[in-house]
């Protein structure tokens, strides 16, 4: 089985919007969309072409976020706070 891009970033980008839809019905999850993000960036971090991988991560959110409409301000919320977060651990990463 060939591993893809998409095939590897999607459950990851899947996990956040998950718990931005539970952010949305009221659920705090902070804590648990810190430690998704940092274990996302962790993980692709590790493999050859982890440059792609957490470019089309945080393409990922971005769309995802985007594409919210108006009424679901919590879960846009969500998914940009996903993506600045994923931006520090990358700069991090170096």
């Amino acid at each position: 089985m060939k591993a893809t891009v998409v095939g590897l970033v999607t459950p990851h980008v899947f996990r956040v919007i998950d718990l931005a839809k539970q952010a949305e019905s009221g659920t705090n999850v902070d804590w648990h969309l810190r430690d998704a993000v940092a274990r996302t960036v962790e993980e692709l971090g590790q493999q050859f072409n982890a440059r792609d991988l957490l470019s089309a991560y945080v393409h990922g959110l971005e769309t995802a976020g985007k594409d919210v409409g108006p009424g679901r301000r919590r879960y846009a919320e969500m998914l940009q706070g996903a993506v600045a977060m994923a931006n520090r651990e990358i700069e991090r990463l170096g």
